[in-house]
């Protein structure tokens, strides 16, 4: 009998509305018929899907997430800090799906298992913060915290609209955030940037939560860049409005903000300032020193 390749399946069965268990023995059979020998993985914790990747990653010729960008952040960072270059396939079934709308993966269950069937892998950056890596959002501020406060009950009922209504509860509660970002630190190219913000991102992406959209920006998700949003503190409704109109248009071309683009950044703020990685909270630090990584993984798409 002829070899078959090895497929891990990490699958999270809370994610979004759930649709992906519903399908799991087609998703299975899919694989199966394309000479995949699959293992199934089902999360039950935090975590548990860092340590699938990192413990079985490297054992299998193509590793499968069925999950939302947190479980695929996990993945990533456990086959990285597992040392394994396996390639990734992603089933998104979270719900907003962020970095899967910027890398054009189909919305459709089965047109992903056909895309890690018949495509090929392709290189992507990752970001590295204070060590944890993130595939496509390191953020704080305004918004950040609606990923992970959101209630996992609500993302289920309400997917997308459940982030939504709380990014509006959060206009309300506007907090002015002391910061001095550093880009690119140590080269010719360095540039610093100081102010009160109320928002910032480090991206490689075209949207974030759903929310900020980047289609307009030149996003190269394998160039060594990240794109760097830094959103002033308003102090009036006039700053305000300029704000929301260049967010909204995705130009973000507003004195109000600073951006730009660097492979390096480091960033001096607050003490107890909470960020988001990819959805998932993460402990604040006075310093924070983020790093692109080059074609860290390989994504499979068509």
């Amino acid at each position: 009998m002829q070899d078959r390749k090895k497929l891990l399946l990490i699958m999270n069965p809370k994610s979004g509305v759930m649709l992906a268990p519903k399908y799991m023995a087609d998703i299975i059979e899919r694989f199966s018929r394309s000479g995949y020998l699959t293992q199934v993985l089902m999360t039950t914790a935090k975590g548990d899907a860092r340590d699938f990747a990192h413990d079985y990653g490297g054992e299998a010729d193509v590793v499968a997430v069925s999950g939302g960008d947190g479980t695929l952040n996990e993945v990533i960072d456990g086959l990285i800090s597992g040392g394994h270059d396996t390639p990734i396939g992603y089933i998104p079934a979270g719900s907003t799906n962020d970095f899967a709308n910027s890398v054009g993966l189909p919305k459709s269950i089965f047109e992903c298992v056909d895309g890690i069937i018949y495509g090929t892998p392709h290189s992507v950056d990752i970001g590295s913060f204070n060590g944890r890596y993130f595939s496509y959002v390191a953020s704080f501020g305004a918004f950040t915290s609606v990923t992970y406060s959101v209630p996992q009950n609500l993302k289920n009922i309400f997917g997308h609209a459940a982030y939504m209504m709380g990014g509006i509860t959060e206009l309300v509660n506007l907090k002015a955030i002391h910061a001095r970002i550093t880009a690119d630190p140590g080269t010719p190219d360095e540039k610093t940037y100081e102010g009160d913000y109320v928002l910032g991102a480090i991206c490689n992406s075209r949207s974030v939560g759903g929310i900020l959209r980047l289609d307009k920006l030149d996003v190269d998700m394998n160039d060594g860049q990240m794109e760097v949003l830094m959103v002033k503190m308003p102090k009036d409704i006039i700053d305000l409005n300029d704000i929301a109109i260049s967010m909204l248009g995705g130009t973000f071309k507003s004195s109000q903000i600073d951006s730009f683009s660097a492979g390096n950044i480091d960033i001096e703020i607050e003490e107890g300032v909470h960020w988001t990685l990819d959805g998932e909270y993460e402990e604040g630090s006075g310093i924070c020193r983020i790093r692109t990584l080059r074609s860290a993984v390989s994504l499979i798409k068509r």
